[in-house]
């Protein structure tokens, strides 16, 4: 067996790591920063501790199998799952609410009726109906498979869009924009479903109707919490990692990637360290292509070319250290629509913020997260532009945004900022000082249909160099990242004819 060099200790390389040193490969991973995760990380404070990524998980399974096909026991045996329910609580601009269960459709229709009037969760229902057609279409494709050599194929919209007559013309929807008012048919079952766009970086204008997977992938599998944050997943992965004696290097910047007849064989660090290796897994392909040496290029005509990593959206992370206690019952969840969703976006490509952002707000009924039961640690997301497109370095910038996300969380949370003792504002800055994506930002799942986001093959046109994680194939997202790990490991082990788990 080889040597393998990884670049970057992300979830997804460390996901690929475990199981490439399972198959009997040595691994070495050298990451830049000092710790591990990528952008799955934790801010603590004065016996506060807040998760400043990803809030919730989806898709568990993906993680099982790696625990379990790398050592052969269960997730659970190295961390608490949590299934959240409410799923998620929803308030929307005219004062409506409502809260959805979780993992069951009967629940979620029965509640929306209750909430927004008789046959709201009837359209709602249907359209998870039609979702789960797109689902079912591209799940292998986009999920579960190396990309496609006629990936072209996947620009096919899979949503079977409901025809959708007017003024004599019938058209069907395009966009989860057009989705919403054609087919919903209703302003608050509208910002539901372009919330569940904005929470991937998506903006919902101009997503594809595929996206429509997105809300479905909730409703089936349901939303988890890992006890004592959602860090503990990633300290999991990197113990798995340790157990089968992949190696970590910690400080250790990647300046590039050597060459030899022809192939990758190992990488040149900061310090003028050569690191020999067999194969090279990278994270990034807009990066990566950096450390290729000479004009080499990573991708051939017919493959998707990475793009510029900060033409998408990145987040702003609002930490919040809260005197009082956690009432009782109140959601894990909740998400406090703006007026449009539809033009939070746009409005950061022109510079400007939004008066009224979308704000997810996360409270976790978790006493590992808060120095006692007289206080609370609260968590407020909003997407937001990356640092192309907004210079958040201005002075007063992110707290001016912070100040509009805190009076948006104020209208699901009364009194909060009465109870509030500091804030920590994180912005897509402090994003790409910790994870390296370009401008802070945060790269979305890779979606079917002719607007769609498709990510770069996790193979590359040079032999022995392989890439992974969220910018690769199969996208952005926690599950997602497992994924493109499986798929790397399955790559080199069993090479090009390799298609996937069955």
């Amino acid at each position: 067996m080889g040597q393998i060099a990884v670049i970057g200790a992300g979830m997804g390389a460390m996901a690929a790591a475990a199981r490439l040193a399972v198959a009997g490969h040595r691994v070495a991973v050298y990451e830049r920063t000092d710790t591990y995760g990528g952008a799955v990380r934790k801010y603590e404070r004065d016996g506060f501790r807040f998760d400043t990524g990803p809030g919730l998980l989806t898709l568990p399974a993906v993680w099982r199998d790696l625990f379990l096909k790398t050592g052969k026991e269960p997730l659970e045996s190295a961390v608490e799952l949590v299934q959240v329910d409410p799923s998620s609580r929803h308030l929307f601009q005219d004062g409506t609410e409502v809260s959805l269960p979780n993992a069951s459709r009967a629940g979620v229709i029965e509640a929306l009726d209750t909430a927004l009037g008789a046959d709201a969760g009837a359209r709602w229902g249907d359209f998870l109906i039609r979702a789960r057609e797109a689902w079912d279409r591209t799940r292998r494709p986009l999920l579960e498979e190396p990309l496609w050599p006629n990936w072209s194929v996947l620009e096919r919209e899979p949503y079977p869009a409901v025809p959708y007559k007017k003024f004599l013309r019938t058209r069907r929807a395009c966009t989860l924009y057009e989705i919403g008012r054609w087919e919903l048919r209703d302003p608050r079952l509208s910002a539901l479903l372009d919330g569940y766009a904005l929470a991937y970086g998506i903006d919902p204008g101009i997503a594809p109707a595929s996206a429509a997977v997105l809300p479905y992938m909730e409703h089936a599998f349901g939303t988890w919490y890992v006890r004592g944050g959602m860090r503990e997943l990633a300290r999991a992965v990197y113990e798995r990692c340790l157990k089968r004696r992949v190696e970590f290097h910690f400080g250790a910047e990647v300046t590039g990637i050597l060459e030899k007849d022809g192939r990758a064989a190992g990488l040149e660090l900061a310090d003028g360290t050569v690191v020999e290796a067999d194969f090279v897994v990278g994270a990034g392909p807009w990066r990566l292509r950096d450390l290729v040496p000479g004009p080499r290029k990573l991708y051939g005509a017919k493959d998707i070319e990475p793009e510029p990593e900060d033409r998408h959206p990145g987040r702003v992370v609002v930490c919040l250290a809260l005197r009082g206690a956690r009432e009782a019952g109140a959601a894990h969840r909740t998400v406090v629509h703006g007026p449009d969703a539809g033009d939070e976006m746009p409005s950061f490509q022109h510079g400007e913020l939004p008066d009224h952002p979308t704000v997810r707000i996360d409270r976790p009924d978790d006493p590992a997260l808060r120095p006692d039961d007289e206080h609370e640690s609260m968590v407020l997301t909003a997407t937001v532009s990356s640092a192309r497109d907004y210079d958040w370095s201005v002075p007063g910038a992110a707290d001016s945004f912070a100040d509009l996300m805190i009076a948006a969380a104020e209208r699901a949370v009364p009194g909060l900022r009465e109870r509030l003792l500091w804030r920590e504002v994180r912005t897509p800055l402090d994003t790409e000082r910790e994870t390296g994506s370009t401008g802070g930002a945060v790269p979305p799942p890779s979606l079917a249909g002719g607007e769609g986001t498709l990510h770069p093959s996790n193979t590359t046109a040079i032999p022995g160099l392989f890439t992974v994680g969220g910018w690769s194939h199969p996208g952005g997202g926690l599950a997602h990242a497992g994924m493109s790990g499986a798929l790397v490991a399955g790559l080199i082990v069993e090479g090009p004819e390799f298609r996937g788990s069955q």
